[in-house]
């Protein structure tokens, strides 16, 4: 009875009463135990198992699904309806001209899918498949990741990954603390402490896990890794004692254990529902724009066919009406013909034209684009300067379907640990009073190449002076989190550490915590260990210090700073209190602030992370007092948080200042220099972190993202605190609108005498900007008025960001108005949603794993081949596939044009002009290979001059050699040509005309010459086009014309004994011997090409653009221009804007970094005397005539012509 009044009272309580949030929550019975009698009821919720799946297909809906997604694409779907009618219905051409292709392409592309998806298969096997040990019945025993259930206990050793989300029980550490690496989650290698449950911490062994009677309620997966909320309720004695649990307790999937030997921990969460599945994309097709456009003009050219065959049907049926004109009697066809609906023979009709017009589409056009894009993602591979020695890597293509994407990219967001940065934090200099000490070069603990000894730029003086100095080392070596990674015994440690052998080194949470102590350790002052609650440090004498540790004070954004309380051996207690610089000063009462801030303020310019250090002596009354407020404040089981900073704020006060630091996170080489580039080439650079704000700031400070006369902007939690989101929005928008409305900016941001705005926003606040709110009727704005912000600001920053947020970033951006092309870039898991958002996701071969390059399109060793992969690749392949799309159109039209002439003359009968051989042949062999070869090897420029010129970008931005007036200029000279051939043929031919044994000519040589005419014509066209000549375009080029003629000749010259008529016979040969022939093909040729040549000549001496400037000079210098020449002489110059640009020359120049092998002296004189590219002598003589000419053009991008 007892049973069931409890069980009533739990459901009371739930249902009626309504305990919180009981809906979103789970519970969770450690070791699969049921809660004692009376407890609670027993409810078994279902979990899903452990698997974790990111593929796509399966082996059984791999062929209806694959099917439906390329027939979803319009060329696809089109040609399987020809196929089919050809199939159906009697018509002019055989069915396999259609359907062979089609099955080609479909095909190849079936299997390059399956290919990539079965790889994604086996990367999940593994991953599903790898032994973890799970804790059964008081014993370790080993089961696969993917039958691990929620309730399990497992058992993890050090270096090995944790399978799901756990919440941790127990600990190899006494103190039940483990140190955890979670790069694969939000980026940061350095090591972060978890806390095991109180009362379970002791449990150390199998049996004693085992006996844990406890449940956990918890609340529902979801995706935010910093966010967890939930409570254990621990059975003793049937009582149950209810613990607090949060994010500090949980451990994730993909985290790895570092320095502590093993753990307990139960699992909560499991496969698709842990927190690092649920923060991946779905992987989507993706599409670019180029093949965006080329669905477009399918659509177009499509409605022109639909035209084509309504006007033949009707104009045959019109034709036919006179019964003198009706089909000949002697065809026995026709009888049964007339019986027929006059309806279905109309229909019948129309789709017969639909097929003989039907080469209009270019079905061969999707196998070449498909073997375009296979064929030339290799040389993305082979590209040696691509190729990293450090860590023997090439650039890997895992989706050939976006090489064009690459130079169309307008926004690019990156990570900033790991792929803007080594992850290397190096100790640069710390000042005590005013005295500047530089360790020259210490990186994680190795010293940099040139640094043979210690540094001092200026000693102390005098014997107090020493003594804070000291003061200050030994703050440093006591005010941190560092833990020591031990390899050898206790003597080996401190010999191994003083001498500087690796026996020993430094982890922490905080890579530049690491980086300070390893900077005092050079500095004299070694950090050896933390034992028994004691610190121990090697002072300059070499002796031990022994501090007995009674306090740490955490890190945490808000108050920026941290601190510890220690007592010396001789019984005095200290403060030592470390953080920003704003976060110090305003405590500080004494000391030398106006030196120490000074050198502060000379640091940050550099874009060094900088530190204060203070301290404060306390007696013991004072400790007493700083001891209950803490305690009172961390046994609060309400506003635990809010608490703390309040008994923090109390007792960091009254500090003494020592001095500061400065750090280095050492850039990756020509990170700076790369982010330039982009800003030149006209793409924005967002910065996208779950790192603190300060550290990602001075990141950004250091790769010229930010600059110095740069003015932030802060969206962050703590101004949204100070005053409403609403009113920071409108502020933030009236301070950039001011400065920008009706001021015309330059796209890069970069130049130009306007303010330079960087906005910095923090994950919190942007979840707020995001989220569609119910109460106030504004918020609706807030998405609007941030993008608005955002598109004025030359740079952004957004940190804290959990990895869904950074996919959100990119998807807003990528689905505003203007739908720009979008990058995102990083090298760890937590960047793999951004990289599947994006138009183009490209991953770093970093330090953190494989997966961001598993799921990128594009993977690189460092980020500063991302300059190379864009600016020379991605423009060379986009110029090359636009100018494919553009050729293949206009050879169809010049193709299928002449034959719906014909019609005009042959009664509307369906007649081909051509030979079946012709027609088949025309795409597949004739035209396809040159076009083919020219869209793998065009450069168009020389590649040097495209990186050194980033602007030339911009020539090709926003789609722009396929925009809808060249698509036209190109349909409308297909259809010239197409009349000219056809019409300069007929009346060539107009008399009845003879060949030189007396033989008419007929409709076969007709269409033989005008196909004839059709082939030369296309192909010195595209051979016109071509400005990059090697061996291989003269071979394809002029060995296509002899393949034609060759084949036309053995075609017509040979009795074929599996054809049952030969119309072409001796056809090629009997046109070949007319004087006549001969002549109207040179003729035909020549008046097909001349008003392009013409255009071309007129538009390039008249209006060039800056790529036909540099063309142009390019051959004047014989491809020597990339080696000397400044390309600024021969852009073309806005006559307005020439001396506003020039007058910001100077902050237009590239900053060098300290990671950059600048010695401080040169720096200094770059950036007082940068070169003034403008007094160089222009190359080309009409560059100052321009210059100075009132026409006042300026050409950013190609014009109506598609000079490639």
């Amino acid at each position: 009875m007892g049973l069931d009044l409890s069980t009533l009272r739990t459901l009371i309580s739930r249902y009626c009463v309504g305990e919180e949030n009981w809906v979103d929550s789970r519970t969770i019975y450690i070791g699969h135990k049921e809660p004692p009698p009376g407890a609670e009821a027993f409810i078994q919720q279902r979990f899903p198992d452990n698997r974790i799946v990111s593929s796509k297909y399966t082996f059984w809906n791999f062929i209806p699904k694959n099917m439906f997604e390329q027939f979803r694409r319009v060329a696809n779907f089109y040609f399987l309806i020809i196929f089919l009618v050809q199939l159906i219905i009697d018509t002019p051409t055989s069915p396999i001209t259609s359907g062979l292709p089609l099955f080609f392409v479909i095909t190849v592309t079936a299997i390059k899918q399956g290919y990539e998806d079965w790889l994604r298969h086996k990367a999940d096997n593994s991953v599903n498949q790898c032994s973890v040990h799970v804790v059964q019945n008081g014993k370790v025993i080993r089961k696969q990741s993917r039958k691990l259930r929620v309730g399990d206990v497992v058992f993890v050793k050090e270096d090995e990954s944790f399978p799901c989300d756990l919440i941790l029980l127990s600990s190899s550490r006494d103190d039940g603390t483990c140190f955890v690496t979670t790069a694969s989650l939000d980026g940061e290698s350095s090591h972060k402490t978890y806390y095991a449950v109180q009362d379970t911490k002791a449990y150390n062994a199998e049996k004693e896990v085992d006996s844990i009677h406890a449940t956990i309620e918890c609340e529902q997966p979801q995706p935010d890794l910093y966010k967890f909320v939930g409570r254990i309720n621990i059975y003793m004695h049937n009582e149950p004692v209810a613990r607090p649990l949060g994010s500090e307790n949980l451990l994730l999937r993909g985290a790895t254990l570092k320095n502590t030997e093993y753990i307990y921990a139960v699992v909560i969460y499991t496969g698709m529902e842990t927190k690092m599945a649920l923060n991946y994309q779905s992987k989507s097709q993706k599409r670019s724009a180029v093949e965006k456009s080329m669905n477009a003009y399918l659509v177009v050219y499509l409605c022109i066919l639909i035209i084509k065959a309504i006007i033949n049907t009707v104009l045959k049926y019109a034709w036919q009406a006179d019964p003198t004109r009706d089909e000949p009697w002697y065809d026995q066809r026709t009888e049964v013909e007339r019986q027929r609906n006059i309806v279905i023979r109309a229909f019948t009709d129309f789709l017969a034209f639909m097929v003989l017009f039907n080469y209009i589409i270019p079905v061969s056009m999707y196998v070449t684009v498909e073997m375009q894009k296979f064929l030339g993602s290799y040389f993305i591979m082979w590209d040696d300067e691509m190729f990293d020695q450090e860590l023997g890597e090439r650039a890997v293509v895992n989706t050939s379907d976006l090489n064009e994407e690459l130079g169309q990219v307008e926004y690019v967001f990156t990570d900033k640990t790991g792929t803007l940065t080594e992850n290397n934090m190096e100790f640069i200099e710390c000042c005590v009073d005013g005295h500047v000490y530089v360790a020259q070069a210490i990186c994680n603990g190795q010293v940099m190449p040139g640094a043979d000894s210690m540094d001092m730029i200026d000693t102390s003086p005098g014997p107090e002076a020493r003594e804070r100095e000291e003061l200050f080392f030994r703050a440093l070596c006591l005010c941190h989190t560092v833990q020591v990674k031990e390899e050898e015994t206790v003597d080996g440690i401190k010999q191994g550490i003083h001498h500087g052998k690796s026996t020993s080194f430094y982890i922490s949470s905080s890579p530049d915590e690491v980086a300070l102590v390893e900077g005092m350790k050079r500095l004299g002052f070694t950090y050896l260990r933390l034992k028994d609650s004691h610190m121990e440090i090697l002072n300059r004498e070499e002796e031990i210090e022994r501090f007995e540790l009674l306090e740490v004070l955490t890190f945490d954004s808000v108050r920026r700073r941290m601190s510890v309380i220690v007592k010396a051996s001789t019984g005095e207690l200290y403060l030592f209190c470390k953080g920003a610089d704003s976060s110090i000063f305003p405590r500080v009462v004494s000391g030398k602030v106006d030196q120490v801030r000074a050198r502060v303020e000379h640091n940050a310019v550099e874009g060094l992370r900088t530190l204060c250090v203070a301290y404060r002596p306390l007696s013991p009354a004072q400790y007493q007092e700083v001891c209950q407020l803490l305690s009172r404040a961390k046994l609060a089981l309400q506003d635990r948080e809010k608490r703390l900073a309040e008994a923090y704020d109390i007792i960091e006060k009254d500090l003494i200042l020592l001095g500061a630091t400065a750090v280095e996170d050492r850039l990756q080489e020509k990170a700076a220099d790369t982010i330039e580039s982009l800003h030149k080439a006209g793409m924005k650079v967002w910065v996208l972190t779950g790192d603190k704000m300060e550290t990602a700031a001075a990141t950004c400070y250091a790769s010229k993202l930010f600059h110095r006369n740069t003015q932030i902007l802060e969206l962050t939690t703590k101004r949204t605190e100070e005053q409403s989101l609403h009113d920071v929005l409108f502020d933030l928008s009236r301070t950039v609108l001011r400065h920008h409305g009706g001021m015309s900016r330059d796209v890069s941001g970069l130049s130009g005498d306007y303010t330079d705005y960087g906005l910095i926003i923090d994950g919190a606040t942007l979840s707020t900007v995001m989220k569609p709110g119910q109460e106030d009727s504004n918020s609706g704005n807030y998405k609007e008025i941030f993008l608005e912000i955002c598109r004025n600001c030359s740079a952004v920053l957004c940190c804290r960001m959990a990895p869904l947020q950074k996919a959100q970033i990119v998807k807003l951006i990528k689905t505003s108005e203007e739908h720009p092309i979008t990058l995102a870039v990083g090298d760890g898991a937590n960047d793999v949603s951004m990289i599947l958002e994006a138009h183009v996701g490209i991953g770093i071969m970093g330090k953190e794993g494989r997966q961001a390059v598993r799921n990128s399109d594009y993977a690189i060793p460092k980020f500063k081949h991302l300059k190379k992969i864009l600016l020379v690749h991605g423009h060379y392949y986009y110029i090359r596939i636009s100018e494919l799309v553009q050729y293949f159109f206009y050879k169809n039209v010049c193709f299928i044009f002449p034959q719906f002439l014909y019609q005009f003359f042959c009664g509307f009968s369906q007649q081909p002009l051509y030979d079946t051989a012709y027609l088949t042949l025309y795409n597949i062999s004739f035209t396809s290979l040159p076009i083919l070869v020219y869209s793998l090897i065009e450069q168009h420029i020389n590649m040097q001059i495209l990186k050194k010129d980033p602007a030339l970008y911009r020539d090709i931005a926003k789609n722009s050699l396929l925009r809808w007036p060249i698509f036209i200029y190109w349909t409308v000279l297909g259809v010239y040509d197409a009349i000219v051939m056809f019409f300069g043929a007929y009346f060539l031919f107009d008399n009845t005309t003879f060949t030189s044994n007396g033989q008419m000519f007929g409709n076969w040589t007709f269409g033989t010459l005008v196909f004839t005419v059709l082939v030369f014509t296309v192909t010195f066209k595209l051979a016109l086009d071509t400005h990059y000549w090697t061996w291989i375009n003269h071979f394809v080029i002029w060995g296509s014309l002899i393949f034609f003629v060759v084949f036309s000749l053995l075609w017509g010259g040979i009795i074929w004994p599996f054809l049952n008529y030969q119309r072409m016979y001796y056809v090629f040969m009997q046109m070949l011997s007319s004087g006549p022939a001969w002549l109207s093909i040179v003729l035909l040729i020549t008046a097909s090409l001349l008003p392009d040549v013409l255009k071309k000549v007129i538009w390039r001496s008249l209006w060039p653009t800056t790529t036909e400037r540099i063309q142009n000079a390019d051959k004047l210098y014989k491809g020597q221009l990339s080696e000397f020449t400044p390309l600024s002489s021969i852009h073309a110059a806005p006559n307005a804007d020439r001396r506003g640009q020039s007058s910001g020359s100077h902050r237009n120049m590239p900053h060098p970094t300290r990671s950059e092998p600048f010695t401080k002296k040169a720096m200094l004189t770059r950036w007082h005397r940068p070169p003034d590219y403008c007094t160089f002598t222009p190359l080309l003589g009409y560059t100052d005539v321009n210059r100075s000419s009132k026409l006042g053009h300026t050409f950013n991008g190609a014009g109506p012509e598609t000079s490639v």
